[in-house]
């Protein structure tokens, strides 16, 4: 066997085989393409404590197979021997195998499995700065089962660019072991301005890319690395390059490409041609592409993220972290020095965050939820996580399991959910396969499973329709369905999706039944996204989830009644449908009956501004059935017209003068404080509204308009609200009239700062003493009026208006109204509200 090249990982390995001696734990950091995924496991075969296999985790599929097969290389054997891998639904293992190379999804089953981990003395988490939510899954339940049952199994934390000092705290204070530099030099190469320009006839992302690497296979020798955000945007910048250079040989690579094809884009052209190898972040690490010597990044990133609030997740193209594009940058040095393009300029690099978001902080927490519970922690605080789940998102995947019947009313794990726990698939499609069991259907669920975990399989230029029976349709008979409809089937993804179902479930599935059945399956994994047409031409959608939706116009499931949602966007108000089916809804009742119930409401209506009583058959928040409720209780109906009444305030009510004053005189005596105030109601707008069901509801019993409640006489419901001691006490501290020297009642105003009373002069001819109200007194506020009661003076002090102003204002109104009596002493004189008799 001959010797493999000196990497730079070769001088550190002996650090890291003595920290692993010592004790359990490590954190290896090395730069890309210093070697650390296939040189560190062939050098701890050998370490004492190494006697039984070694296992590696591997983020993607691809890089698992790479590093497998890398090794054996290395070792002169075949995948299999000493070096084996096992990735869904395929294993290259033998009795003889000591390192195992897995995806990180299998660590989660074999440790659920078997917590003791039997027969393997390490576990090597390569690539953990990526920090995918199995990764730091499996690294938790590792710690737990270290700590409490093998505490001499090993861990070692690999990674490019995380920050290593949390990972070793994590660890236990673990030992952090720094491989330096990288194989080759790497020069970094940056736009003068911005690639993109404001207005619509700025460049489309696509063609600068393009241009970037046109412009870079033009400036310097060897293949190109391009790295995009999506199989989409890889297939349109292949198109522009293809017509711009023939001659350079295009390689898509990305994770739903045939593993050949993917194979294939690892090594050099067979006709000798130049390479542009358009890559999403399959190829960022663990992978040695062969012939680069060009990175062209393009700055962007793929991510799904989920929004607590509604459940649903939405892919977002964002700008990549520093530390990705400084992986991606070291991909131009592994086997030689290299350039790497950025299309970006040096300005805008500030701007980019450190670090790419874990994903734990932004999937869907289902799966991880259901892991948890099925290990016995069913708060995350129990295990050592990097970064705790968000308690929204959390709460969300517990409510969803809740529904599935995988946890029970304490959060524990149900049987179900230990079932569901083992099916390799989301727990909403394991929830479907399990039920469909029942009914025989199980081969067409794993179908469906398989379809709804892979890429769509039909291509068209535009986006095809919503409906999962098309796509079932191409799975029996691609040739078949390519003749009938304007779409085609993409063979790979059709064999893909069919392989997996088999693996899923061994029994041989009836496409057409699956088609015919999508719905009803469907709406197993999918009970809160059963959608009810909403009335109106726009195919919109009400949920049963409670959260709106809208197909395309044209799509053919946009005059379907019910539908369920099996992929959905949320972009904005409403979610996007993207993927559903027909619901039949007899199948509906058939599967979903125990939780159809009719629901009796009253409601006030804003549009027609009355209260409306329904009957409705609901299923979550849709009505299967709506009629109207004939025999609701009064009180009902009374309880609902208060609503609306809080709706449109108080001032839809019809608000007599005495009402108004008798409110007046409670907020000024509760303004003036003392023991009286503290017994009386807070009457004013939001203390009426916020004691409404007190006050004024009982009375709108039967009543379904606002009309009907104008009727009421408010006073007498507001004085029966008080008891008598305190409406007596406010009649005496605050009386709504003063009595004059004739014997009238002159309403006292309560509306301003002060009560205010508006009286002629005449009629308080012969008053010495000022009145007053309140405990203690208040001077009222005297507006004196003349004759035609236009005012005159306003005065706090009668007795010292009669002393004084009165002179001057006798003399003005003997002017203005000669026929009316003005004596000269207005204390003594006798109070009138008549002219002088005539002489």
């Amino acid at each position: 066997m001959k010797a493999p090249a000196p990497l730079p990982i070769d001088a550190v390995l002996p650090r890291l085989l003595a920290a692993l001696e010592a004790g359990p734990n490590a954190v290896l950091a090395a730069p890309p393409g210093a070697g650390k995924t296939t040189r560190v496991p062939l050098a701890l075969l050998d370490a004492p404590w190494a006697t039984a296999r070694i296992l590696m985790l591997e983020p993607r599929r691809l890089a698992t197979r790479a590093a497998a097969e890398r090794m054996a290389e290395t070792l002169g054997e075949a995948v299999g021997g000493t070096v084996g891998y096992r990735i869904r639904g395929e294993a290259r293992v033998s009795k003889s195998t000591r390192i195992e190379v897995v995806t990180e999804g299998i660590l989660t089953r074999m440790l659920q499995s078997d917590p003791e981990l039997p027969g393997y003395a390490a576990i090597l988490f390569d690539e953990i700065h990526e920090r995918s939510i199995q990764t730091d899954l499996g690294l938790a339940l590792a710690l737990d089962v270290q700590g409490a049952l093998r505490p001499g199994l090993r861990l070692l934390a690999m990674s490019a660019t995380l920050d290593t000092g949390a990972v070793s705290r994590l660890m236990g204070g673990a030992p952090v072991i720094e491989s330096e530099g990288r194989m080759f030099p790497v020069e970094t190469r940056w736009l003068d301005k911005p690639w993109s320009r404001p207005g619509p006839r700025g460049p489309r992302f696509e063609d600068a890319a393009a241009g970037l690497v046109a412009r870079a296979l033009a400036e310097g020798p060897g293949d190109a690395l391009v790295f995009l955000p999506g199989a989409g945007e890889i297939n349109r910048v292949a198109a522009a390059l293809a017509r711009s250079d023939p001659q350079v040989a295009v390689c898509p690579l990305y994770g739903a490409m045939p593993f050949e094809r993917q194979r294939a884009a690892l090594r050099p052209d067979p006709a000798g041609r130049r390479r542009a190898v358009l890559a999403t972040a399959i190829a960022e690490t663990s992978l040695t592409v062969e012939g680069i010597g060009i990175v062209v990044d393009c700055g962007r990133a793929r991510r799904a993220r989920v929004n607590p609030g509604t459940g649903m997740s939405r892919l977002v193209t964002v700008p990549v972290s520093r530390a990705e594009a400084d992986q991606r940058r070291g991909r131009a040095g592994r086997l030689g020095p290299g350039v790497c393009y950025r299309m970006w300029t040096k300005g805008e690099e500030g701007a980019l965050p450190a670090f790419a978001p874990p994903e734990i902080l932004e999937t869907d927490l289902a799966p991880l939820t259901l892991e948890l519970a099925a290990w016995g922690a069913g708060d995350p605080s129990e295990l050592a996580f990097l970064d705790p789940p968000p308690a929204p998102a959390l709460a969300e995947a517990r409510n969803l399991l809740a529904a599935l019947g995988a946890l029970d009313d304490g959060g524990r794990i149900t049987a179900h959910g230990r079932a569901m726990a083992a099916r390799p698939v989301h727990p909403r499609l394991a929830h479907m396969m399990l039920s469909a069991e029942a009914s025989g259907e199980a081969a067409e669920a794993a179908l469906i499973a398989a379809l709804l975990g892979d890429r769509d399989p039909l291509r068209a230029p535009g986006r095809p329709p919503a409906d999962l029976a098309l796509r079932l349709e191409a799975l029996a008979d691609p040739n078949r369905f390519a003749a009938r409809h304007p779409w085609d089937a993409d063979r790979g993804a059709v064999e893909r999706i069919r392989a997996e179902g088999r693996r899923l479930h061994p029994a041989r599935p009836d496409p057409a039944r699956a088609a015919a059945r999508a719905g009803a399956l469907l709406s197993l994994a999918y009970p809160d996204r059963v959608g009810l047409r909403r009335p109106g031409d726009a195919p919109r959608f009400l949920l049963s989830g409670g959260r709106g939706a809208v197909l395309d116009a044209a799509d053919p499931l946009a005059a379907q009644r019910l539908i369920v949602a099996a992929e959905l966007e949320d972009s904005g108000r409403e979610a996007t449908i993207r993927l559903a089916a027909a619901l039949a809804e007899a199948d509906l009742r058939a599967l979903h009956g125990d939780r159809i119930v009719w629901v009796d409401t009253a409601e006030w209506s804003p549009r027609s501004r009355q209260v409306e009583a329904r009957s409705r058959e609901m299923f979550g928040a849709i009505a299967l059935d709506d009629r109207v409720w004939r025999d609701a209780p009064p009180e009902v109906l009374g309880r609902a017209l208060a609503e609306g009444i809080r709706a449109l305030g108080l001032q839809a009510l019809d608000w007599p003068k005495p009402a108004v004053s008798l409110r007046q005189r409670v907020e000024w005596l509760r303004r003036q404080g003392g023991a009286l105030a503290a017994r009386l109601p807070d009457w004013s707008d939001a203390g009426l509204l916020a004691s409404l069901d007190d006050w004024l509801t009982p009375h709108l019993a039967g009543m379904r308009r606002i009309d009907e409640a104008a009727r009421l006489d408010l006073t007498q419901i507001l004085r029966a609200a008080l008891d008598w001691e305190t409406a007596r006490d406010i009649d005496r501290a605050a009386p709504a009239h003063f009595q004059t020297p004739l014997g009238d009642r002159a309403a006292i105003d309560y509306s301003g700062a002060a009560p205010m009373l508006s009286i002629r002069v005449q009629e308080l001819f012969g008053v010495t003493a000022h009145p007053s109200v309140g405990e203690p007194p208040v001077p009222l506020v005297i507006e004196l009026l003349s004759p035609a009661r236009r005012p005159v003076q306003t005065t706090r002090d009668l007795p010292g208006f009669w002393a004084s102003s009165y002179a001057e204002v006798r003399k003005e109104m003997r002017a203005r109204y000669p026929k009316h009596p003005w004596p000269e002493n207005p204390a003594s004189a006798e109070a009138t509200r008549r002219a002088k008799p005539r002489g």
